[in-house]
């Protein structure tokens, strides 16, 4: 059996002393009329966050019909929205595509001072691993040195790739998504076990 996605959502924002939609919706305890029983037969969902009240949907042809539906239910109380929109999910970015773009997850973990992506290289010896941490370092990337293992912290995982080919390295989850993995387990294994 497929799951509904409701990607797409109608954001109806109320004036402050209309509740009477939310009360035809059903979202406020009374008794639920027609119009709240034609968004069920489609099987849309209606949730509210104090006057703005959203109704989800799989298609923007269903969201088309509830607003009909929404907009004659207002008028017949005499009232207006303060808006009515159209919102659709873009899964690649997490948001609707009114909200303002956030900071990639990237951002967000180097904004804590972890690096997202790490490259770590094994080295021969110490005295070897000692001196490339000291280039990587003049380089400009954040080191951490273990013995005769050498690990890079970078920015993206586009830059920890090509580091990893330059250094013949290998490419990892940086500390900050490490650490979230393993709840706080301060060991990881950085060499063949």
């Amino acid at each position: 059996m497929a799951v509904a996605d409701d990607d797409w959502r109608l954001r109806v924002e109320l004036e402050d002393d209309k509740p009477t939609l939310l009360d035809r919706l059903g979202l406020i305890e009374s008794e639920a009329d027609e119009l709240a029983e034609e968004l069920r037969d489609s099987k849309l969902a209606v949730t509210h966050d104090d006057e703005v009240v959203f109704v989800y949907a799989r298609t923007a042809k269903e969201l088309d019909r509830a607003r009909a539906l929404i907009e004659r239910e207002l008028a017949d109380e005499g009232a207006t929205a303060r808006s009515i929109s159209v919102e659709h999910w873009l899964e690649d970015e997490g948001r609707w595509d009114d909200d303002p773009p956030g900071p990639s997850e990237d951002e967000e973990i180097l904004a804590e001072g972890y690096a997202p992506w790490e490259v770590r290289i094994p080295c021969p010896d110490h005295r070897r691993a000692r001196e490339l941490a000291d280039q990587l370092a003049a380089e400009g990337y954040g080191i951490v040195r273990r013995w005769r293992y050498v690990i890079a912290g970078c920015a993206s995982k586009e830059d920890a790739g090509a580091l990893a080919e330059r250094l013949h390295g290998s490419v990892e989850p940086g500390g900050g998504q490490v650490w979230d993995a393993l709840q706080g387990h301060p060991f990881a294994v950085i060499g063949p076990v």
